[in-house]
């Protein structure tokens, strides 16, 4: 008899997996490529893929795709982790599929967390690519412009996949409390509202999502007919998350980022800091909050402090590259940065007054003397004659006419009166007493 161990009782799978799709029906989510009739769609079921990379944050489908592809397709499909695969078995792998591409068998081959791969693991594909004798299908969540040779990358046709909306991954959890897959047929008393924060707490990953589910109902407490029942506290307690002020409809979403904004308007760091905590440990999406303190950045700091802008993109970047909670120090800098740095409007109120006179005025010639030329007739018509080329003059400055005839005079830029707009407000003078002068 052979002898038994602990270990050959089959351990359940976790619930995404037993959840995962295994059909473009069944699928969630990207309707921009795999809706009906979009490009990838088709290109899935008529079986006639070339290499491609799938490039997306974590938990938005793109290994999910790459096992529909396996599915569907008449391809031998070989996965590859760039963790633990090495140029030798790179090399292996290759050598076999050459042999099946003489039997006129293709090969799929799907690496996950490409970028993980160094140039010299991604150049071994690069021969087998270019032959035809595999397809190459990749998956990151790092730009693939930065992080994939240029070589391999210019034969591959990027997807860029979406974080998943709030509502996708309602659909998901709905889907797993009712499959047979999942919790269905069981007993559990969970609400919608517990459900819907867990879709917000995991930030478009539905793998997130999921797994978190899994641990409540696990969590759950169990009453004397083996009913489940998962509380507020439960989850709070899983994701580590306060519920703080959760509204299901989204309100206290937007009331907590215009509190942070008008906190920063109104030059109070304590209770910009503040904010931003509440919005962070409440789960709301850091890269969310940080375009908003980068358009921020813009309209209220504007040229009063130019750096205001740089140091939002890279607060931006920070979150981008390592996520929560690491890039919280970041988003404090930058929100405490924007607190302190002098104001100025002037960018949105300069660009919402051209605005309206564009709209107005959107059949307004452009002036002839800064028209380009590039054809003899166009020169015969009078484009670009008169043109004064600005670096030729000793002030860099010239008198020809750039506004339409009707706007003529019209200005747009009022600088502000603090920080190093006060520099600019003084320059802006200056030019406009000299082309007073020699108009």
């Amino acid at each position: 008899m052979p002898q038994m161990s602990l270990f050959d009782n089959s351990i359940p799978e976790p619930l995404a997996a037993r959840l995962r799709p295994t059909s473009l029906d069944e699928y969630v989510g990207q309707e921009h490529l795999v809706g009906q009739g979009k490009v990838l769609r088709r290109l899935i079921e008529s079986d006639q893929i070339s290499s491609m990379i799938f490039w997306g944050p974590p938990g938005v489908g793109k290994t999910t795709l790459a096992q529909i592809i396996a599915q569907k397709t008449q391809a031998q499909f070989i996965t590859f982790s760039a963790v633990t695969s090495g140029i030798r078995e790179i090399k292996e792998v290759m050598q076999e599929a050459d042999r099946m591409k003489s039997y006129g068998q293709k090969t799929i081959v799907f690496v996950d967390e490409i970028h993980r791969f160094n140039k010299a693991q991604q150049d071994a594909f690069l021969p087998f690519v270019e032959r035809g004798t595999i397809i190459l299908i990749g998956a990151t969540t790092e730009n693939p412009s930065f992080e994939v040779n240029s070589a391999l990358l210019s034969r591959c046709k990027v997807f860029v996949l979406k974080g998943l909306t709030k509502q996708d991954i309602e659909k998901l959890l709905d889907h797993a409390m009712e499959s047979p897959k999942g919790f269905g047929g069981q007993k559990i008393d969970i609400s919608e509202e517990i459900l819907s924060m867990i879709a917000s707490f995991s930030n478009g990953d539905a793998r997130m999502a999921i797994s978190t589910l899994e641990m409540a109902v696990l969590n759950g407490d169990m009453d004397a007919d083996g009913g489940i029942t998962v509380t507020m506290q439960t989850v709070e307690q899983i994701t580590g998350k306060k519920a703080l002020l959760y509204d299901k409809n989204g309100e206290e979403h937007y009331n907590l980022i215009s509190a942070l904004h008008k906190s920063m308007r109104n030059s109070d760091p304590d209770a910009a800091v503040y904010w931003l905590a509440r919005m962070l440990e409440a789960g709301e999406d850091p890269i969310y909050i940080a375009r908003r303190v980068t358009r921020f950045a813009a309209e209220d700091v504007g040229l009063a402090d130019p750096y205001a802008v740089t140091l939002a993109i890279s607060a931006f970047q920070a979150c981008h590259f390592i996520g929560v909670p690491e890039c919280n120090v970041h988003l404090t800098e930058a929100v405490i940065y924007m607190s302190l740095a002098p104001k100025s409007n002037s960018m949105e109120t300069s660009y919402l007054a051209a605005r309206e006179d564009a709209l107005n005025d959107l059949a307004e010639p452009v002036p002839l003397v800064i028209r380009n030329a590039p054809t003899s007739l166009m020169d015969e018509l009078g484009y670009g004659h008169g043109y004064k080329y600005a670096h030729d003059y000793e002030d860099k400055l010239t008198d020809i006419q750039c506004l339409p005839d009707n706007l003529i005079g019209t200005e747009y830029y009022h600088p502000g009166d603090q920080g190093k707009e006060t520099e600019y407000k003084k320059r802006l003078e200056y030019i406009k007493k000299w082309k007073e002068e020699h108009g």
